[in-house]
């Protein structure tokens, strides 16, 4: 499997052909889910949920479907009858090629006066990959890869940390960075390198990994 990592907090991941791509927000590229053939979406949140990016995916590719909760379904289901699907924690399902189990139900505490809405994971190919969206969610089962979202107005890095320690991955890649600077970059890198307990990564944008 490759990873393609994008802007912030989305994944491009390739398999036999077939490309399924995470969360392409309004903080990723313009052309992020271009060429999909399947698309899964954690939460509303617009960097990573943009309605316009994902609709011209969908009319650039009349064979790719869409992935995720209701409040995102609701807004682009209409438009592309039987392609858009509404999933839940504790859902299985076959994407492209790629097998996903859905994980959690709630997004992260911003601050107690805020709402909060629903978020899913997505654990992709029996753990090969677990992306998280906007929750410090722990799957319960063995992770390989982890895209780990490292810097957002909803977490600390001591929490950070400890999700790592708490899933336990093999590898852990940075997502949900575009708020982070340069500066603060090995800060991170060496913190959560030093004390996660599994080994620490971060690719550039457009820049790709061998899973």
């Amino acid at each position: 499997m490759k990873l393609t990592k994008m802007s912030h907090a989305c994944v491009r991941l390739e398999k036999d052909g077939r490309t399924l791509v995470v969360d392409p927000g309004g903080f990723s590229e313009p052309d992020a889910a271009v060429g999909a053939h399947a698309i899964l979406v954690t939460h509303e949140h617009p960097d990573h949920f943009d309605e316009g990016r994902l609709r011209a995916a969908l009319e650039a590719e009349p064979a790719a479907e869409v992935w995720t909760l209701k409040a995102v379904a609701e807004q682009l289901a209409a438009a592309f009858p039987g392609r858009v699907h509404t999933v839940g924690h504790g859902d299985t399902f076959t994407a492209a090629g790629f097998d996903v189990q859905v994980h959690g139900e709630l997004h992260a505490v911003i601050h107690p006066d805020i709402p909060r809405i629903t978020n899913v994971g997505y654990l992709i190919d029996g753990g090969k990959v677990f992306h998280p969206g906007d929750a410090l969610t722990v799957p319960g089962l063995p992770v390989e890869t982890l895209m780990l979202p490292v810097h957002a107005p909803w977490n600390k890095i001591s929490e950070v940390i400890d999700y790592v320690r708490e899933v336990a991955p093999r590898r852990a890649y940075d997502i949900h960075d575009a708020l982070l600077t340069d500066l603060a970059r090995p800060i991170y890198d060496r913190q959560i390198g030093a004390l996660g307990g599994a080994e620490h990564l971060r690719l550039t944008p457009g820049d790709a990994a061998e899973l």
